[in-house]
């Protein structure tokens, strides 16, 4: 997207390429993947389960389980250094730091027999070289600032005590401790009930407002989309297919997959009571052929499609997509 000289983005991811050696084959998790966030954006990324979603997330932090993972190419240049060139010590200085990272389950993410004011205190300590009190006293009001009720009691329940709500709020409060530049939140709500949904989204969207924090949200929800964010990219099968302002992409989708995912929602006063859905099933990523990965879903294919994969192109101002017959909205309405 286009930015002036005295605006750099926060990340710019250009080329990422994350591969899975496996015994039936290599997986192209992530397949030339390009993106970036200024400050105080947020960028969704979207797609189907299983596309490249969260792989994407963790390359950024180089989080990619090696064996049978292995970061191929690329650059991720945070606030101007690339990321896949630093030492495991810088690295560890940036994550939980200047970058944190919210993930889907957070039961699954804080420690079962530590505290939750212990977890949230390492943070503190580790990042910033507070003394054990001090520690305490600012999980304590991060606690509060993520609108959990009595922090000073919930400091001393381990994660099993507290709801997924009350969980996903101390996994947010542990994410925005130090002031990260950048949040990476993954599904972060995908196991919450709609009231709790709403209420995480709302303050995550507050605070990192007021703190000027750049945002990548993984989500398969359009609705949080249009909701959350200022970009949106697209993916299938490992790779960017559409990228745009949000306003553009729900107003005129340009590729049929795009095209697909919003016919899908639900709307009120809609004539049909079935919902639209996209036919077929996403392919093996590692079976990929030398077409377009899409193109046996695709209404709108034609016979370069089967033979030549697209590249990522402009088609207007800050408007991308990866197709050689563009919707641009034909269906979506």
């Amino acid at each position: 997207m286009a930015l002036t000289e005295n605006d750099p983005p926060i990340l710019k991811v250009s080329g990422l390429k994350t591969c899975f050696f496996t015994g039936e084959g290599v997986i192209k998790a992530a397949d030339d993947v390009s993106l970036e966030i200024n400050r105080g954006e947020v960028l969704g990324l979207v797609g189907e389960s299983g596309c490249g979603k969260s792989v994407t997330a963790l390359s950024i932090l180089r989080l990619v389980a090696s064996p049978p993972g292995r970061i191929l190419d690329g650059r991720v240049e945070f606030m101007g250094k690339d990321l896949l060139t630093m030492s495991s010590r810088e690295l560890r200085k940036i994550r939980g730091g200047k970058i944190s990272m919210i993930f889907q389950d957070p039961l699954a993410c804080l420690n079962p027999v530590l505290r939750v004011g212990y977890q949230l205190s390492e943070v503190f300590r580790y990042h910033k070289g507070f003394n054990r009190a001090d520690s305490l006293r600012e999980s304590i009001r991060m606690l509060k600032t993520t609108d959990i009720p009595s922090p000073q009691e919930r400091v001393k329940n381990f994660p099993h005590e507290m709801s997924g709500g009350m969980r996903q709020r101390a996994m947010i409060a542990m994410a925005l401790s130090c002031d990260p530049a950048l949040l990476i939140a993954d599904e972060p709500t995908t196991a919450l009930d709609v009231t709790v949904q709403a209420q995480v989204l709302k303050l995550m969207k507050q605070l990192c407002r007021e703190r000027k924090t750049a945002v990548l949200l993984i989500t398969h929800d359009m609705g949080i989309v249009a909701n959350m964010c200022n970009q949106v990219a697209v993916m299938y099968a490992g790779r960017i297919v559409e990228y745009s302002d949000v306003s553009t992409l729900f107003s005129n989708p340009a590729h049929p997959y795009t095209e697909g995912l919003l016919r899908s929602l639900p709307r009120l006063g809609a004539k049909r009571n079935r919902l639209d859905f996209i036919e077929g099933q996403p392919p093996r990523l590692d079976r990929l052929g030398k077409g377009c990965a899409f193109g046996p879903r695709c209404d709108y294919s034609i016979p370069r499609c089967e033979s030549e994969a697209p590249e990522l192109l402009p088609i207007g101002d800050d408007h991308m997509i990866r197709c050689f017959n563009p919707t641009h909205g034909k269906k979506h309405g």
